[in-house]
């Protein structure tokens, strides 16, 4: 993008530099929570899939949840959803703090507790990452997710190891009391911002109908799925370095806590060095070229860790990994958020969130109980050839460019005046256009309405039909349903200026003296047989 703004433009914003600030002492004891939980795991249990499972335990509820929050996200005000995430999971450390303190937990427990953190993650992030085209424009978008992944890894490289010393001097108990006090600024940071209010002149969709019109729009979005899929196997495969490197340090470097923690740290410090070139691989790199080369440096940070006995040369590698694994998440972030407009973008995050997060908590589980069996070392190295095999994926799924989308409102529908008197839950609603097209111009008529049914399908219709006149042959009729007249309002209204060049390619193809003739008709239950003996006799069939 040209004239990308500067980090600097972004602090002096004032909403933005609060809640950036808050975040930090949020990942802090984010951070450290997670170092106390994995390392008191291997204190509790010798297992190592149970080791690995606290990774797991805290992306599986994202990858179950995140659809459910994306839905709160896009339909409820996104500052009292992210209030209630954030007091939540305070209330869940707390309880946390006082069973470590106590001496009351277990394997399961412990993973219970950190999988209520996850349900508050979850519930969270949808929500906040949608803010961010609240509070910035779609120019500084880039950069303020850059910013926030500089944030947490600003802490990534200093809170894992202030864990690993907390947890070495003080125990586990009281890196989860720091975790529990680090809610308490962001919480008061949300209380201060007083977000700007959605103007809505339709009712809220239900929550099934909002639900399903997110999965619905991913599904008609062929850069989404890529994006998710890509997300997924990233997760999947680079969720290894996490899970298993508290298995990697007590076994093979023969460390402590702390030196867990400073590993950690290792990778928080690679990963804000990642953030840092991300403006610049941006401005000389395509979104794919960036995402195969995250996908390549992670592969060799895993399969040098895989053969490395010493603690400085891992500490290298997983520099690396951090380097790579910001890149990769921050860039298929952006892509999804620049793809999708504002209507369901917490939605859009919700589900790359889930593919992210479902496949590390699927890789947590998986490289958990193969390092059992094979051992460490032999599970990195096959876990660094699939990260080149997605890679290679990219070949066929690239990601894509989003300088060119447009994804404002196009503004353009102007709801008809009716002779009905309509609520906006009258209906079902059934839609006819019809144009008229020269022979000469099918071809180009039938790939344009191929792109019209998916975009008609992703805002909301419902049983799409292109019809042909069999009498004449150059008459055309769209046709599709929508619920209620409410829902045909919605519909129009997710248009997009991105989508204004199909519309004007279709009515520059239409012949007829005017524009297209757009019939909305109200459906009716069949008429009953003695009302029907006072119509007027039905036309002949030629007439039809």
């Amino acid at each position: 993008m040209p004239d990308r703004p500067s980090a600097l433009t972004l602090f002096r914003n004032q909403t933005f530099r609060s809640l950036w600030i808050s975040s930090l002492a949020s990942n802090f004891g984010g951070l450290v929570q997670a170092v106390g939980a994995a390392w008191l795991m291997t204190s509790l249990t010798d297992s190592q899939s149970m080791v690995a499972l606290v990774q797991g335990s805290v992306s599986l509820p994202i990858m179950v949840f995140s659809l459910l929050a994306g839905v709160f996200a896009d339909s409820f005000d996104r500052r009292r959803v992210m209030l209630i995430a954030q007091s939540f999971m305070f209330v869940v450390s707390v309880g946390l703090t006082f069973m470590a303190f106590e001496g009351w937990l277990t394997p399961w427990i412990l993973l219970g507790f950190t999988f209520l953190i996850g349900c508050g993650t979850a519930l969270h992030n949808p929500s906040w990452q949608a803010t961010m085209g609240d509070i910035v424009t779609r120019q500084e978008l880039p950069t303020a997710v850059s910013l926030n992944s500089m944030g947490f890894n600003l802490m990534r490289s200093v809170g894992p190891a202030a864990g690993g010393a907390i947890v070495a001097i003080a125990g586990a108990a009281a890196a989860f009391a720091v975790n529990a006090l680090s809610y308490v600024a962001i919480i008061l940071a949300l209380l201060r911002w007083k977000a700007p209010e959605r103007q809505a002149h339709l009712p809220r969709e239900s929550f099934g109908s909002a639900f399903a019109a997110g999965l619905r729009y991913v599904a008609m979005s062929p850069n989404l799925i890529r994006v998710i899929f890509r997300g997924f196997w990233f997760g999947l495969t680079g969720i290894v370095l996490l899970a298993l490197l508290p298995v990697v340090v007590r076994e093979v470097l023969e460390g402590t806590a702390f030196i867990y923690g400073v590993l950690l740290g290792c990778f928080g410090l690679g990963a804000v060095g990642g953030a840092l070139s991300n403006a610049t691989l941006r401005e000389r790199f395509r979104n794919e070229i960036i995402a195969r080369g995250a996908f390549v440096g992670f592969a060799v940070a895993v399969f040098v860790l895989a053969l490395s006995g010493n603690a400085i040369l891992s500490g290298a590698a997983i520099m690396l990994a951090g380097a790579c694994w910001v890149l990769a998440l921050s860039m298929f972030n952006v892509t999804v958020q620049l793809s999708t407009p504002r209507w369901v973008v917490g939605r859009a995050l919700a589900l790359y969130q889930t593919g992210t997060f479902g496949g590390m908590a699927a890789g947590s589980w998986i490289w958990g109980a193969l390092s059992e069996s094979a051992g460490s070392s032999a599970t990195l190295m096959l876990v660094s050839v699939l990260l080149v095999v997605g890679a290679l994926i990219g070949l066929r799924l690239p990601l894509p460019e989003f300088d060119g989308l447009n994804l404002d409102p196009l503004n353009r529908f102007k709801e008809p005046a009716l002779r009905f008197d309509l609520t906006y839950r009258s209906g079902p609603v059934m839609v006819m256009v019809d144009y008229e097209i020269d022979e000469a111009d099918v071809p180009r008529f039938l790939s344009a309405m191929s792109k019209r049914r998916r975009v008609r399908i992703r805002d909301g219709a419902q049983q799409w039909a292109l019809l042909r006149d069999l009498q004449h042959p150059e008459h055309w009729s769209e046709s599709y349903h929508v619920p209620t007249w409410g829902e045909y309002v919605r519909h129009n209204e997710r248009r997009t200026q991105s989508d204004a060049e199909l519309s004007d390619l279709l009515r520059s193809l239409h012949r007829g003296p005017n524009a297209p003739v757009v019939h909305r008709m109200i459906e009716r239950q069949t008429v009953p047989i003695r009302e029907n003996l006072a119509l007027k006799p039905n036309p002949e069939p030629d007439q039809a």
